[in-house]
């Protein structure tokens, strides 16, 4: 039932955010878009108010349970990032706003980005685990939540990849392929040529 919910709670969570962008720009009814944005994050509720009820009838919480919490917390992680990505190309689609930004490919822009990404998943886990520990506890019955202490585990993991991949874009920074430095150099030049022309 709650891999059910979760299928559910996804499907809803991108009808809510494509009925306020919808409801924003092409219809031009930036408040009632809002009010739907405003109500994206009632998924999760739904979610974790199904979750406690299952646990709560005496289910032994398994794989699901966790993927449950899991989905929560990275609804808290990236959440507002995914709103105001599509935002942005809804604006630029529909409204003549400017065209969004393209994400850092090289060198420290880059680093910063994955870092910033390590945040937001650090974030997400540590939501995650949270409710976890509060659902051990809630049961108060080890036998039934090996499970979601496993969860903890896998979630710690994902945490110190990513702190893994930012580190490696921090200390070896990727460099732009050599046709792209190429052509940097030559407009510089150029420019300089320019000027002491």
């Amino acid at each position: 039932m709650i891999v059910a919910v979760i299928a559910g709670c996804e499907i809803g969570f991108w009808l809510l955010l494509a009925a306020g962008l919808v409801l924003r720009y092409p219809l031009r009814r930036p408040r009632a878009g809002a009010v739907v944005l405003t109500a994206v994050p009632l998924v999760d509720v739904v979610l974790l108010v199904v979750t406690v009820v299952d646990l709560r009838r005496g289910a032994t919480a398994d794989a699901t349970h966790g993927l449950a919490a899991a989905y929560i917390g990275f609804s808290v992680g990236y959440g507002r990032t995914t709103i105001r990505w599509a935002d942005a190309r809804f604006a630029h689609r529909f409204s003549g706003g400017p065209p969004p930004p393209k994400p850092a490919k090289y060198g420290r822009a880059r680093a910063r980005r994955e870092w910033l990404i390590c945040a937001r998943t650090a974030l997400a886990c540590a939501v995650a685990a949270a409710l976890l520990q509060a659902a051990v506890w809630y049961v108060a019955d080890s036998s039934r939540t090996d499970a979601l202490q496993q969860w903890q585990l896998r979630l710690a993991a994902v945490t110190a990849v990513n702190a893994a991949i930012a580190a490696s874009y921090t200390l070896w920074p990727k460099r732009p392929p050599a046709t792209v430095q190429g052509q940097r150099a030559r407009h510089e030049h150029h420019g300089q040529q320019g000027r002491q022309g």
